[in-house]
C-alpha cells in the first residue's frame, strides 16, 4: 500500500509532464528463450569447417580456424603470427593446433624447435607420441654421425645455392656483400659446380676455391688474379666458420641420408644452438632454403611451417628476404607459415624494420596473448587492432587471446583435451628439475599425472556447473 504523499506526487507529475513512470516486474526465463533479445552480443564466427581452437569468450560458441579452408574467402594469405609473453599459452596453442591438423591426411608440418631443456627440444614429447625422431642439429655430435644439411645439395637449384651462400655470409658479417666480394663468391660457386662430379659439392670446396681462384676467373673480368683472391678473402673466412669453426660438422658435408621428408611431422631440434648467437639466424636460413627446394612440392598437400623464436628470421634483413620469397611462393603451393614471437617491438624497431613489415603484412591471422600495457599499445598500433582489444590484452589470463583473422576480431579461450594435456604442457620444469623427475619411481610419476588429470576434471566439472547455473537469467 502506497502512502498518500506518494500518490499525490505521482498525480502531480502526471499532470505536469503527461506521463507516469512505470515499474516492470521481473521475468524469469532461460537463455534459450532470451537469446533473441541479445543478438548483437556475439561476433560472427569463421565457419564450422577446420580445426577447433576453443571457445569464443563472450558468446560461448565454439571457435574453429583453418587457414586452408578460409583462404581465398575470408583470408588473403594463410600465414599466421602468434604473439605474447611467456607462460600465457602460446606453446600449448601451437602444439594442439599441429596435433589437430595432423588428423587430416593431406597435412604435413615442419617445426623449427628453438627451445628446450634436458638436452631435447620442446617438441620432443609430441614427436615421441607420433613415433617420429626429431632431426637434431648439434655441432657437438655432427662430427660423430650427427645430422648434416648441405647448402650445396643438388636438390637445391644453382640459383638457390648462391642465394643461400650470400645470405649466410651477410648474416655473419652484419652487412650486405659488395660487388667485388659477390663476384668472387659467384665465380667460385660456378667453378665448383662445373668441376666436381661423382659426389655432392660441399662448403670446403667453395672455401678452397676462394683462397685459390682460377686464372680464368680473373681473365673473364680483365682483372688481376690477386685482386680476385683479395675480394674473396673475407667471404672465405666467414664460410670457414661453418667448415672449421664453432658450427663445424652441420653444414660441411653431404646431406644426411634417411631424412624422411614424407613424414606427417618433421621436427628440427635447434635447442642445442645458442639462441642469442649468430648461428641461429644462419641455421634458420639454411633450413628454410633447404626445405623450400626439397620439402615443398606441387602434390596438393597442405603444409604448415612453424617457427619458434621467429624473431631470428624477422629481425635479420637477409634471412627475412629469403623467407619473404618462401611465403610468396608458398601461397601457390599450399604453405601456411606460422611465426611465434614474444614481443613485436623486438622486430619492428630493429635493423630489418622494412622486411619485418612486409612479413607482418602477409600474416592475415594474428593471435595476441597477454602483454604489458605499453607493449599492447605498440602491438595494437602496428597491427591495427581496435581500441577495445588493445585495452583488454594486458588483462588476459593464460589460455585466452585476442584473435584477429583479417579484421574479424574475437576473444578466444583455447581448450586442451585430457589426451593432449600430458604432452602439451611443459611448465612442470618451473617447479622441479628433470633429474628429480627421472629419479621418481614410475608408479609415483603415474600417480602425479593421475592427480593432475583428476584436478583438471574437477575444474572442468566446476566450469560446467557454473555454466549451468547461469543458464537462467533474471
Amino acid at each position: 500500500m502506497r502512502d498518500p504523499l506518494s500518490v499525490l506526487t505521482d498525480a502531480f507529475t502526471s499532470f505536469v509532464f503527461g506521463k507516469v513512470e512505470t515499474t516492470r516486474p521481473p521475468v524469469r526465463t532461460s537463455t534459450g528463450q532470451a537469446q533473441a533479445v541479445y543478438l548483437p552480443t556475439a561476433a560472427p564466427g569463421l565457419g564450422d569447417s577446420g580445426v577447433i581452437i576453443g571457445r569464443e569468450v563472450y558468446s560461448g560458441k565454439g571457435y574453429v580456424y583453418d587457414p586452408f579452408q578460409l583462404y581465398g574467402q575470408q583470408l588473403p594469405a594463410p600465414h599466421w603470427l602468434v604473439l605474447g609473453e611467456s607462460g600465457n599459452g602460446k606453446s600449448a596453442l601451437e602444439k594442439t593446433y599441429v596435433l589437430r591438423q595432423l588428423r587430416f591426411r593431406d597435412r604435413q608440418v615442419v617445426v623449427l624447435d628453438a627451445q628446450g631443456e634436458d638436452g631435447v627440444g620442446e617438441w620432443n614429447l609430441i614427436a615421441q607420441e607420433l613415433g617420429i625422431t626429431p632431426i637434431r642439429l648439434d655441432p657437438m655430435t655432427a662430427l660423430d654421425g650427427g645430422i648434416r644439411l648441405n647448402p650445396l645439395d643438388p636438390a637445391i637449384t644453382t640459383t638457390g645455392q648462391l642465394a643461400l651462400l650470400r645470405t649466410i655470409i651477410e648474416v655473419a658479417m652484419g652487412h650486405g656483400l659488395d660487388e667485388r666480394a659477390g663476384f668472387a663468391l659467384k665465380v667460385a660457386h660456378a667453378y665448383v659446380n662445373a668441376t666436381i662430379t661423382g659426389r655432392q659439392p660441399v662448403l670446403t670446396d667453395i672455401v678452397e676455391q676462394l683462397r685459390h681462384p682460377e686464372p680464368e676467373s680473373a681473365e673473364a673480368m680483365n682483372v688481376d688474379i690477386d685482386d680476385v683472391r683479395a675480394w674473396g678473402l673475407d667471404v672465405a673466412l666467414v664460410l670457414d666458420r661453418l667448415v672449421d669453426g664453432d658450427l663445424r660438422g652441420m653444414f660441411d658435408g653431404p646431406t644426411t641420408v634417411g631424412i624422411d621428408l614424407d613424414a606427417p611431422l618433421i621436427v628440427f631440434d635447434l635447442s642445442h644452438i645458442d639462441r642469442n648467437s649468430i648461428a641461429m639466424p644462419i641455421l634458420m636460413a639454411i633450413v628454410g632454403v633447404w626445405l623450400e627446394h626439397t620439402w615443398i612440392r606441387p602434390d596438393r598437400k597442405k603444409r604448415i611451417f612453424l617457427v619458434e623464436e621467429a624473431w631470428h628470421i624477422i629481425n635479420s634483413p637477409f634471412v627475412a628476404q629469403l623467407f619473404q620469397r618462401l611465403l610468396k611462393f608458398g601461397r601457390r603451393l599450399g604453405l601456411s607459415f606460422v611465426a611465434v614471437v614474444h614481443h613485436l617491438s623486438d622486430v619492428v624497431d630493429g635493423a630489418a624494420a622494412r622486411e619485418a613489415a612486409a612479413i607482418l603484412k602477409m600474416a592475415s591471422t594474428r593471435t595476441v596473448y597477454a602483454q604489458k600495457a605499453d607493449e599492447a599499445r605498440a602491438t595494437g598500433r602496428v597491427l591495427g587492432l581496435p581500441r577495445w582489444a588493445v585495452e583488454i590484452i594486458p588483462t588476459l589470463t593464460p589460455g585466452i587471446a585476442v584473435w584477429d583473422v583479417n579484421g574479424n576480431v574475437q576473444v578466444v579461450k583455447h581448450l586442451v583435451t585430457e589426451t593432449e594435456r600430458p604432452i602439451v604442457f611443459t611448465d612442470r620444469a618451473m617447479t622441479e628439475s628433470a633429474a628429480e623427475n627421472r629419479s621418481l619411481p614410475e608408479d609415483v610419476q603415474a600417480a602425479e599425472w593421475e592427480a593432475e588429470r583428476r584436478a583438471a576434471l574437477i575444474e572442468r566439472q566446476q566450469l560446467e556447473l557454473d555454466e549451468s547455473s547461469e543458464s537462467t537469467v533474471a
